[in-house]
């Protein structure tokens, strides 16, 4: 892959899915598997599975198949999964509580560092060994906690202004999951995880059903 190559988003994000392909049949004990196995668990045409495969190099052999090993070890390093990412909090409420005691971050090679909130009643708390910070303190815990990732899960009301607080604090990513669309620089990275928009698609074909 050349170093000004553009990968389509809609490649890297089947690369998570095959990832999580890779896992399944490595648990099944199978050591390796076809473009035609991939696509039929996955979902996607054998001729879309070698496509994306092959904006990052040559893995599998004709009449072989791909080693699941070494692809699932090849594609964590393509996403970047062979290192560590911090990530924080955002929002203590019910949703951010429950991301708090979701157990597959460290699977995945997310460290959650901290959390964050405005209600005093919640700051200094500890949940699943995390500690929830003064969001008023946020920059200087951004920089000693080395925080990469935020990870928003605050009233709609006021996501934005919390997006404008991570921005300032020089955190780099975002995933919303608060369902209000947020305005950032070109510089920060947004990844948005709307519930209400995915149940809309559902009932949309739930009726054609």
């Amino acid at each position: 892959m050349g170093p000004k190559m553009k990968i389509p988003v809609t490649t890297v994000n089947r690369l998570s899915l095959y990832l999580r392909v890779f896992s399944q049949i490595e648990k099944a004990g199978n050591d390796t598997i076809s473009s035609k196995e991939l696509a039929e668990v996955s979902g996607i045409n054998s001729a879309q599975v070698r496509k994306d495969l092959a904006y990052f190099g040559q893995f599998g052999r004709r009449g072989v198949g791909y080693p699941v090993a070494e692809l699932k070890k090849q594609i964590r390093g393509i996403l970047g999964l062979d290192r560590d990412w911090n990530a924080a909090i955002f929002g203590a409420g019910r949703l951010g509580q429950a991301l708090m005691m979701y157990p597959g971050f460290g699977a995945y090679s997310f460290h959650m560092v901290a959390a964050f909130d405005s209600d005093p009643d919640k700051i200094s708390w500890e949940l699943e060994g995390i500690r929830i910070y003064d969001l008023a303190d946020l920059k200087r815990q951004a920089k000693d906690l080395k925080i990469e990732i935020a990870i928003l899960a605050v009233p709609a009301a006021v996501a934005q202004d919390v997006a404008n607080r991570i921005v300032a604090a020089k955190i780099p990513a975002i995933l919303n999951f608060a369902p209000a669309h947020l305005n950032v620089p070109a510089g920060t990275m947004l990844r948005n995880v709307d519930f209400a928009s995915e149940l809309e698609a559902l009932t949309y074909f739930l009726q054609k059903t």
